[in-house]
């Protein structure tokens, strides 16, 4: 990174006596710009993240993104010890708190933050944006609503195992030692009766072949977020592609279309163009007003 002069910058967000690792990819020119905040899923890293070029496509768009191992994933885990939860609102309330404080120096807009999840982030970053007020945005990038239930199915041998030793994985990520203890601290796992409370835009896409999750989620989700004031629902399918777990499949072209919506939906936010630049949109297929 150091070598590529890419504007990236190694930071670390105060959590609960520990921290949380991240990388900040700042957009080009002064500022101040909106912030995406992006966060993994059940075994991702943040280093994913950027490697995926999400960052980089927001950064063209103005937008510059806050990417956090979250507590349960990548180095978080791995070198902190810091396990996972259901209420993703704490993390989040944390990350923004930081962004506040630190917005001179990032050149970041602290009303202009939203949220991004993959993967099991189609449940943390919804459930953030629920609870927590100050987000403006939120993508479920691969819908999650009911995870609890999804263990429930791979107890019973239903669907695919997403990673090898899954049950030994999801416990370390968990800081558990029995399902008897996972199933209890997971059985807040679910988006009923929190998607409702969901007062901000949010996009929800989803690949119509997901063998991880399945993609009645993603419509879960979008028929109870009945309070957001611009909900969207994108399911991918042939030919297009995009129709795995995530759109792994077709993880660019599916990337582009999440940061145009997001760079139209800050835009709105102050009725300006973001940063004075115009969004290149790629035509989207919407779902709902």
């Amino acid at each position: 990174m150091e070598l590529s002069r890419i504007p990236l910058t190694r930071v670390e967000v105060p959590y609960e006596g520990s921290s949380l690792p991240g990388y900040f990819y700042r957009a080009p020119g002064d500022g101040p710009h909106p912030v995406v905040i992006q966060w993994n899923g059940l075994d991702s890293t943040k280093e994913m993240m950027y490697y995926s070029g999400f960052p980089r496509m927001l950064a063209e768009r103005g937008i510059s993104t806050l990417m956090i191992d979250t507590p349960g994933s990548g180095e978080a885990l791995r070198l902190r010890g810091l396990t996972a939860r259901h209420d993703t609102e704490v993390w989040a309330a944390a990350i923004v708190d930081w962004i506040e404080a630190n917005a001179a120096e990032l050149g970041a807009d602290p009303d202009r933050v939203g949220i991004v999840g993959w993967s099991l982030g189609g449940y943390y970053a919804p459930r953030a944006a629920a609870f927590e007020k100050r987000l403006k945005l939120a993508v479920a990038w691969g819908a999650n609503h009911d995870w609890a239930a999804v263990q429930e199915a791979r107890r019973n041998r239903e669907g695919e195992n997403p990673v090898p030793h899954y049950w030994d994985h999801v416990f370390w990520v968990w800081g558990v030692d029995s399902m008897e203890t996972f199933i209890q601290k997971t059985a807040g796992m679910h988006l009923n009766g929190v998607a409702e409370q969901i007062t901000v835009p949010l996009l929800i896409t989803h690949g119509a072949g997901d063998r991880q999750i399945p993609v009645r989620y993603a419509h879960e989700t979008y028929d109870q977020a009945v309070n957001s004031p611009r909900r969207e629902l994108r399911v991918f399918d042939d030919p297009e592609g995009g129709t795995e777990h995530i759109s792994i499949d077709n993880m660019p072209y599916v990337a582009g279309i999440i940061a145009d919506w997001i760079a139209e939906t800050f835009a709105a936010v102050d009725g300006s163009e973001v940063s004075g630049q115009a969004a290149t949109l790629h035509p989207v297929e919407r779902s709902g007003p």
